[in-house]
């Protein structure tokens, strides 16, 4: 197979100015509505990019957990690659690249920490297993084997056994709080339409922007 000659054509919609909310926050959530709504597997996944201080980026995928006006929040390990980079350089992008419905979101601004208390309310929201997760794993860092990472699940396992588990003081979440956010929709011969809100001082200009 030639790679180069792998393509297809993006016919199922297009986007207008007419569209789209005035406020890009309420156009998101009409997008992951739809997204949910589609049967799309994991529309609250997103590529998470980030840079070190010395210029090297690097991208994941993290899932989106919440979402309002002032911003959009996933959690993790604060000694993980990601939150190493984010405290050298705290200037991030997420992408939710929905191909299914032929659309992205791409959305830049600053992460920083939420505080400890709304960590706590998330963390102790999810499964027992994700939370003896959270306490079993050195996210990012180096182990021998399968079996010395299962041997510390059950080593917090035992030590959490009939207690309630509580919030490692290493993990939590971060805030995205945005300052553009594009909208694309795929369109056929390439001519994608793009739209970009950019936040000047209190509100948000919408511009379209070329394929």
């Amino acid at each position: 197979m030639n790679i180069a000659d792998y393509r297809r054509e993006y016919t199922q919609s297009g986007l207008y100015a007419a569209d789209l909310d005035p406020d890009p926050l309420r156009q998101f959530d009409r997008w992951f509505t739809q997204a949910l709504k589609s049967d799309y597997p994991d529309a609250n996944a997103m590529t998470l990019c980030t840079v070190s201080a010395s210029g090297k980026p690097s991208s994941r995928i993290v899932l989106l957990k919440e979402f309002d006006s002032n911003g959009f929040v996933f959690f993790t390990n604060y000694s993980s690659a990601k939150a190493r980079d984010i405290a050298e350089n705290n200037q991030v992008s997420l992408l939710f690249p929905w191909l299914q419905v032929e659309r992205q979101i791409e959305i830049c601004g600053t992460a920083k920490k939420i505080s400890e208390s709304e960590s706590a309310e998330y963390f102790h929201s999810r499964p027992e297993g994700s939370q003896l997760g959270a306490w079993a794993s050195h996210q990012s860092h180096p182990i021998d084997s399968r079996e010395q990472l299962m041997q510390k699940l059950t080593d917090v396992s035992t030590q959490f056994s009939g207690k309630e588990i509580p919030l490692p003081e290493f993990w939590g979440g971060y805030r995205v709080s945005p300052e553009t956010i594009e909208f694309w929709q795929g369109r056929e011969n390439r001519l994608h339409d793009r739209f970009e809100y950019r936040l000047k001082e209190d509100h948000w200009d919408l511009q379209r922007l070329q394929p």
